[in-house]
C-alpha cells in the first residue's frame, strides 16, 4: 500500500538523478510505498514536449513510471479538492500543486516535494522532504 505522493519536482530528480539522495531514499521504500499523481505525470509529459533532447526525456520518464506508479485522479481527490482550493484562496501559479495535495489527502498519503514551503498550507497534508534528509 503506498504510503507516499511525489511532487514532480521529486520526479525530475530522479529523472535526473540528482541529488542522489532522493534515489538513495527511494531506494529504502518497498516496492509500492511511492507514487505519483496522474497531476505529476501531465507536468512531466509538458516536459518532455519541450525538452531540447525529448527521446532522452522519454526514456527517463518511462523508466520513472516503471519504478513508481502513477496513481489515476478520481471522485475522492475532486471531492478533497474544495477544502484545499478554499484553504489558499486564488493563487493561480499553484493550481497544480493544490490537485495533487487533494490528491495526497484523499488517498492518505504524504507529499514528497523539495517545495515544502508550497505545501503547508493546505489542512490534513503530510509534508517531506527527501533532499534534505527528512522522512529518512
Amino acid at each position: 500500500m503506498a504510503r507516499y505522493m511525489f511532487d514532480t519536482n521529486m520526479c525530475i530528480y530522479l529523472m535526473r538523478n540528482q541529488p542522489p539522495r532522493v534515489a538513495e531514499r527511494l531506494a529504502r521504500c518497498f516496492e509500492g510505498d511511492v507514487v505519483l499523481s496522474a497531476i505529476s505525470l501531465a507536468e512531466l509529459e509538458f516536459g518532455v514536449t519541450v525538452s531540447r533532447d525529448p527521446q532522452r526525456a522519454r526514456r527517463a520518464l518511462q523508466a520513472l513510471i516503471g519504478r513508481v506508479p502513477v496513481l489515476p485522479l478520481n471522485a475522492a481527490a475532486a471531492r478533497a479538492y474544495g477544502p484545499v482550493r478554499a484553504a489558499t484562496g486564488e493563487r493561480k501559479a499553484d493550481a497544480l500543486d493544490k490537485l495533487i495535495a487533494a490528491h495526497a489527502i484523499a488517498e492518505g498519503l504524504t507529499v514528497v516535494t523539495r517545495n515544502v514551503r508550497d505545501f503547508t498550507a493546505y489542512p490534513g497534508l503530510r509534508v517531506e522532504d527527501w533532499t534534505e534528509g527528512q522522512g529518512a
